[in-house]
C-alpha cells in the first residue's frame, strides 16, 4: 500500500519542478501528475522524469488511460464519481485505480466498484481549497468506517498530521511535497509512524 502521495500543482511543470520531484523520489511513494498540459508536454515531462532517475513504478497518471498504457504504468487516478474509473477497473484488474472523494457516498461507490483506494478531503484548511470548509469530524468518521484504503488530502504537513483523525492508510499533499526537502519529508514520516 502506498503511504505518501505527492500531487503535482495544477500548472505547467517546468524542469525545475520535475527536478524537485526527482530529488525527493526516495521519500515519496507515488507522484500524481495532475496538470493542465498538452499531451505532448506531459509526455515530455514523464520521459524527463524517467530519464533522470524517477522510478517508473512511482508515477501515477490522472484520467488518461492511453498515457498509462503508452508508458506501461500501474497507477491511475480519477475525479470523483468518474464512471470511466469503474469501467477501467472492471476490465484492468491488474491496474491500481483510485479516485478523489468528498463524501462517504462517493467512497461507497468506489468500494462497490472495487477501486484500490481513494483520496478523501479536504481534511484541514488548504490553500488549494481556499474558502471551502474542511470535512467535519462526523464526515471523517463515516468515511473511514468504509472498508477501502483511504488517503487524507488537504492541508497536510508536519503540524496538521499530529491532529489527523485515525483511520487513514496514507496521505496526499500538493504544497508540502512541492516545497519540502528530503529531510523535511523524513521528519513527516516520523510523525506518520507515530500516527499509525
Amino acid at each position: 500500500m502506498q503511504l505518501f502521495i505527492a500531487v503535482s500543482p495544477y500548472k505547467y511543470l517546468e524542469h525545475i519542478d520535475l527536478d524537485h520531484y526527482i530529488s525527493i523520489s526516495k521519500e515519496i511513494d507515488l507522484l500524481l501528475l495532475r496538470v493542465p498540459m498538452s499531451r505532448d508536454s506531459l509526455c515530455h515531462s514523464i520521459e524527463y522524469l524517467m530519464d533522470h532517475g524517477f522510478p517508473k513504478n512511482k508515477l501515477m497518471i490522472h484520467s488518461d488511460t492511453s498515457l498509462l498504457e503508452l508508458y506501461d504504468l500501474s497507477f491511475i487516478h480519477f475525479r470523483e464519481n468518474d464512471a470511466q474509473a469503474f469501467l477501467y477497473k472492471q476490465s484492468h484488474a491488474h491496474i491500481s485505480v483510485s479516485m478523489s472523494t468528498h463524501s462517504s457516498e462517493s467512497i461507497q461507490q468506489a468500494q462497490m466498484h472495487h477501486l484500490d483506494f481513494v483520496f478523501f478531503g479536504h481534511i484541514f484548511e488548504s490553500t488549494s481549497k481556499e474558502g471551502y470548509v474542511p470535512r467535519t469530524a462526523a464526515e471523517i468518521k463515516r468515511a473511514t468506517s468504509i472498508d477501502i484504503p483511504i488517503f487524507a488530502i488537504g492541508g497536510i504537513d508536519q503540524h496538521s498530521l499530529q491532529f489527523l483523525p485515525k483511520g487513514f492508510q496514507g496521505i496526499c499533499a500538493i504544497s508540502f511535497f512541492r516545497d519540502s526537502s528530503t529531510k523535511e519529508i523524513d521528519s513527516l514520516r516520523k510523525v506518520w509512524n507515530a500516527y499509525v
